[in-house]
């Protein structure tokens, strides 16, 4: 998720983030609007990149206030041109919507479903509402404004654009292609009868098909409507990239709720003594690229310290005893939890190793470098095995 976006700040407590995607549309309308405008087109392209964003953000603002009054906590948001991937829980999960219930019971089921709905539904209604409600107000203003001729999307005419950034967002969410909003209203349908990973891969399969669908609309639409062909083949190209990124999505959550700390736990690490000095914990933190150290006492831990701390003190107080810097109050996870459980204790309290133990003996470790590349080749390894298993199929 950092890699690929910038932060833009919070909103009631949810942190957003802009995906690249958007240096993709802006590069996008300065190509389709140069020929007619020239360098004064660049600015006005600007201007109607910061239209979309906004239509964009306001259509996951309607999510985000639905998801809150539903209970559903968002951490984060990933702002795509076509809408927004939350994050919850240090989980990735779908577009302002909650994760599927943990229990299977009946009840939960209906509970998650309707949720799922009404979340879905929340930010194209607020899409809708508002482009129709800055149509009347241009309408009664400006009708010289001509909102119904083409291109709808336009720097040329910004006013124009703000009405139809608004109603294409809500619009477009209401096709059943998953990561769309009515998307989600589909798979929570299909997740009647189906469990939720194969209900998601269902909606993401029908996703990639109406992508395919636009893109092939948009490049039939070129020789009648340049502008309006060209925007249907970047609509069909976003709504291609966001089910895919949906579907990794789907398949770290799985390696995040099904892999054990056993499967990826690192058991050949380096200890240190309390009785070891910095400087002999430093010569030892040389030949590693671990950068948090247990501490060991005999077959006891008693605590860590990092490689940083260990310069640290040595640059301000000089030599002493890896016991004195030491931190004594530390986490401990067990080989049998999950990696959903440590990654998110991992994320919210900021930690950089946990050990873990098996009947207070000190049987591997945690890192978040070593968390990370673990699970991107999980689930890479579960991809390829999904691609065999389709192909046999």
């Amino acid at each position: 998720m950092k890699t690929w976006s910038i932060s833009a700040g919070r909103i009631f407590g949810v942190e957003l983030r802009i995906h690249v995607t958007f240096l993709i549309l802006l590069a996008f309308i300065w190509v389709t609007e140069w020929p007619d405008q020239g360098l004064a087109g660049g600015g006005r392209g600007l201007a109607l990149v910061g239209i979309v964003f906004a239509a964009v953000m306001l259509h996951e603002l309607g999510h985000a206030l639905a998801a809150l009054q539903a209970g559903v906590a968002i951490d984060a948001i990933l702002l795509l041109p076509l809408g927004g991937i939350a994050i919850t829980d240090g989980s990735a999960l779908s577009p302002g919507r909650p994760a599927a219930p943990a229990a299977s019971t009946r009840l939960g089921l209906l509970g998650w479903r309707s949720r799922e709905i009404r979340i879905a539904l929340a930010g194209p209604l607020l899409s809708l509402a508002a482009g129709g409600f800055a149509a009347v107000m241009i309408l009664a203003v400006a009708p010289e404004i001509r909102l119904w001729e083409r291109p709808f999307l336009t720097s040329s005419n910004l006013l124009r654009a703000l009405v139809w950034a608004n109603l294409g967002v809500g619009l477009l969410n209401l096709l059943p292609a998953y990561p769309l909003d009515a998307g989600h209203v589909l798979r929570a349908l299909l997740a009647r009868r189906l469990e939720f990973a194969r209900a998601t891969r269902r909606a993401v399969f029908v996703g990639q098909i109406a992508a395919m669908l636009l893109m092939l609309g948009g490049f039939l639409l070129l020789a009648r409507d340049r502008t309006s062909g060209m925007w249907l083949v970047m609509t069909g190209v976003f709504l291609s990239m966001a089910a895919q990124l949906e579907e990794r999505t789907l398949i770290f959550h799985s390696v995040l709720q099904n892999v054990r700390l056993e499967d990826v736990m690192l058991t050949d690490f380096s200890t240190l003594s309390p009785a070891d000095t910095l400087e002999d914990a430093l010569a030892k933190a040389v030949h590693t690229l671990q950068d948090d150290f247990p501490v060991v006492r005999g077959s006891d831990m008693v605590g860590i310290v990092s490689r940083h701390r260990i310069v640290d003190a040595l640059r301000a107080d000089g030599n002493a005893y890896v016991q004195s810097v030491m931190t004594r109050v530390f986490d401990v996870a067990a080989r049998g939890e999950s990696l959903a459980s440590i990654f998110r204790r991992i994320t919210s309290q900021g930690l950089t190793i946990v050990p873990v133990v098996e009947q207070g003996r000190l049987v591997g470790i945690v890192t978040l470098q070593n968390l990370t590349h673990s699970m991107g080749l999980l689930a890479e390894s579960r991809r390829l095995r999904q691609a065999e298993r389709e192909l046999d199929l």
